[in-house]
């Protein structure tokens, strides 16, 4: 980034009582987008409406995409092949996972071809593999590290192996901690919810790499060389959290986990710089919003303060809606917006 615009991305992620508006569309005003994938590229195995013509247009526009996840189940090379099919263009190189980012932190504490036992998908052996680690399934086989990672087919012997190993002291790694992932059937168990098993079992606590801690952070600028990168993502407490940790703008789309009840609800680290409703929202500008301590307004909206609830009047684009009372509940979190979000359509 300038020295300009890091200032300004300073000001906003230490108190940000707004989203920000952009003059030009986000995909001329970024170099990178940091595209989280469950949840704002594809849901299960299925593109989410838009994502691939958006995604398509900013690569041509000239903006670069860099696919960055928590879930260090699959390696790079087959979550390229996954995006390729939904008509997304990716390579393994602009893959960033949590699995890459916690072998890393391994290999920078443990010899070189030292044994970890490795509970998780293929993603997550792999990425030990490639730092000259080696995945082991026992506790029995003399491991000097333990990480989990998420992986659909996870066994509870698994668990057990992991818990065997942290419980003789041997040091515990997680690739993250999300307790839930997005589906095509709706939100299922997260790596979070397995790594709590073994909290229970063990009373202990790993390192965690993924988003938003800094490890993953430091993956991703390795990997991507990003100068000045926009963090996109569905989730406060991982993408736009980790955007807040790195000190970059972030961009939060509604076609996940966060509904936008729960956007109005953000504390400060969890509030992201812009707010769409898709995909779309790279390829647009967008709109400042105004207004004094008690009001707010962009678009055709006005968000008010009256008592102890949120208004909200105007038509127009309802995304616009929110971003005014997004600047109203931030300035005033003990008012309740539920009436006023009653009145958008999203």
């Amino acid at each position: 980034m300038t020295d300009d615009r890091t200032d300004r991305t300073e000001d906003r992620t230490e108190d940000r009582t707004s989203p920000s508006g952009s003059d030009r569309p986000l995909d001329r005003a970024y170099d990178t987008a940091l595209l989280d994938l469950d949840g704002v590229v594809y849901a299960g195995g299925d593109a989410i409406a838009h994502a691939v013509e958006s995604l398509t247009r900013a690569a041509a526009h000239g903006m670069r995409l860099a696919y960055v996840t928590n879930n260090a189940a699959r390696t790079p090379e087959t979550v390229a092949e996954h995006l390729t099919r939904l008509g997304v263009p990716a390579d393994a190189q602009d893959v960033i996972t949590s699995a890459q980012a916690v072998a890393r932190l391994i290999a920078d504490e443990v010899p070189a071809g030292a044994k970890v036992l490795a509970v998780g998908g293929e993603g997550l052996v792999e990425a030990l593999r490639e730092r000259g680690l080696v995945p082991v399934e026992s506790a029995q086989d003399g491991p000097v590290a333990a990480v989990q990672g998420y992986g659909p087919e996870l066994r509870w012997s698994q668990l057990a192996e992991m818990a065997y190993a942290v419980n003789a002291g041997v040091p515990w790694f997680a690739s993250n901690t999300d307790l839930t992932i997005p589906s095509a059937r709706g939100i299922a168990p997260g790596n979070g919810a397995a790594v709590e098993v073994v909290r229970i079992a063990t009373g202990g606590s790993p390192r965690v790499a993924g988003k938003p801690l800094p490890p993953m952070h430091r993956e991703t600028v390795i990997r991507t060389g990003a100068k000045r990168p926009l963090v996109v993502g569905d989730r406060l407490d991982t993408d736009i959290e980790g955007a807040y940790a790195g000190g970059v703008d972030s961009l939060l789309v509604l076609t996940g986990v966060t509904d936008p009840a729960a956007l109005l609800g953000a504390g400060p680290k969890h509030r992201p710089t812009y707010v769409a409703r898709d995909l779309r929202g790279l390829l647009t500008a967008h709109p400042e919003v105004t207004g004094d301590g008690d009001r707010a307004e962009c678009g055709g909206w006005t968000a008010a303060v009256a008592g102890q609830a949120l208004t909200l009047s105007g038509d127009g684009d309802p995304v616009d809606g929110l971003r005014a009372l997004c600047r109203a509940a931030w300035s005033h979190p003990e008012a309740d917006p539920a009436k006023a979000l009653a009145g958008l359509d999203l």
